[in-house]
């Protein structure tokens, strides 16, 4: 007999999940006992249904380890979803020179717990408030509410990885704290509702995926380090 996998929830979903039943319960009662309603029962709970698990698809927290042991320069993807850029780009606030752009798209389906992408130190963790373009923008890297946390790997390179709000997104959680020594299937943060994250390597890193491929947080090997 196949055995049951039971499904992990995330902790910043405990109060919406709960509180979301309690509403959708009230509203039940309110529309079959306080008024006469026209509404079929059984439309309203496969609506109520279909939003709910959607809800609960989003705030699934799946329990992940990296395959490989050894970590050594190797930067695994910090997010379920998409690869939606592979660019250099000018980094003028922290590196003042350029680096190579991985940026991963979550769409409201995928798992939205964010990983380590590398093992290391923390170096700091900035907030920004910015704008709400559309998670997969170009200017949403620059222009949106986001969040960064740098991280010196044990060979003394700083990787940064940038937590960014959407059109849809509007808190962004980081649990990363400066000075903390962090490790790959840690837990870096959260962002609710549809969102990107953003890694920015040194010129010359080799990458390992491309445009449009799909990504699994803490699974996918997205890049490795100059040695």
């Amino acid at each position: 007999m196949k055995k049951f996998k039971r499904i992990r929830i995330h902790r910043e979903g405990t109060d919406t999940l709960i509180y979301g039943f309690i509403a959708f319960g009230a509203i039940a009662l309110l529309l079959w006992r306080g008024f006469e309603t026209k509404i079929p029962f059984w439309l309203f709970i496969v609506v109520f249904g279909t939003a709910y698990g959607i809800v609960l698809n989003f705030y699934r927290c799946p329990r992940r380890y990296f395959s490989k042991d050894d970590t050594t320069n190797l930067v695994v993807a910090p997010a379920d979803g998409k690869v939606v850029v592979i660019e250099e780009v000018d980094e003028d606030r922290y590196f003042h020179d350029r680096r190579l752009m991985i940026s991963i798209f979550m769409s409201l389906f995928n798992v939205h717990a964010n990983w380590f992408p590398v093992d290391g130190k923390v170096k700091f963790v900035k907030h920004k408030n910015g704008n709400y373009h559309k998670a997969w923008l170009p200017k949403a890297s620059e222009e949106n509410e986001r969040a960064d946390v740098m991280i010196t790997t044990p060979s003394g390179t700083d990787v940064l990885c940038r937590q960014i709000a959407g059109a849809v997104a509007r808190r962004i959680v980081t649990y990363a704290k400066e000075g903390e020594v962090c490790y790959i299937d840690e837990h870096l943060g959260f962002i609710k509702f549809g969102s990107r994250v953003d890694v920015f390597l040194p010129i010359g890193s080799e990458v390992c995926v491309k445009v449009g491929q799909k990504t699994t947080g803490d699974q996918t090997l997205i890049a490795r380090l100059k040695e």
